[in-house]
């Protein structure tokens, strides 16, 4: 651990870290979508739902966003809460707990599995990374790693949390950190 990073990042773990999941493009062609056609046209649609049915919400609407993200295969269990302006890539890679927070412009880039635990916090434009790429390949082709958040967790604002992170309860990132190992 670096020593310029705050006690509280000791109690993280990168358990992912060498078990990311490398997503073929067609024909491993350089800048090749590893989605299908009709996964394509699934986001195109779930992007289209979340400007034009939540993003423009007020904040006491949070139980229509949820129905929405519901709708689109997020796992919800209780009664989290998900700010108009968040950003979620995938939403059927995402995973609620009871009170979680998703903050005003938080971007849950969800390549891969994001899990956030019961009561934890992702404050304004943080940022959860779970892909990145394989650079040692000439096509350098898209590669994941989930991301896990647990229980009672603070990300402060403008957080970026890199692939394969597993934050242990009651862990505090302080704002603009960067997460990696």
């Amino acid at each position: 651990m670096n020593s310029l990073m705050p006690s509280s990042i000791s109690s993280m773990k990168n358990k992912h870290s060498n078990n990311y999941t490398t997503h073929s493009g067609s024909a491993e062609e350089l800048g090749a979508s590893p989605w299908s056609f009709q996964i394509r046209c699934k986001l195109l649609v779930w992007e289209f739902c979340w400007f034009w049915l939540c993003k423009w919400t007020p904040k006491p609407a949070n139980k229509w966003r949820l129905f929405i993200l519901g709708l689109f295969g997020t796992t919800i269990q209780g009664r989290p809460f998900v700010h108009q302006r968040a950003r979620i890539q995938i939403p059927w890679n995402v995973e609620l707990h009871d009170r979680s927070c998703i903050g005003d412009r938080t971007n849950l880039y969800s390549l891969d599995r994001i899990t956030i635990g019961e009561r934890s916090i992702i404050a304004q434009e943080a940022y959860l990374c779970t892909g990145s790429h394989s650079l040692s390949k000439p096509s350098k082709p898209l590669k994941t790693a989930p991301i896990t958040i647990g229980k009672d967790v603070f990300i402060g604002a403008r957080a970026f949390i890199l692939p394969g992170i597993d934050l242990t309860d009651d862990t505090v990132i302080g704002a603009c950190e960067v997460v990696g190992r």
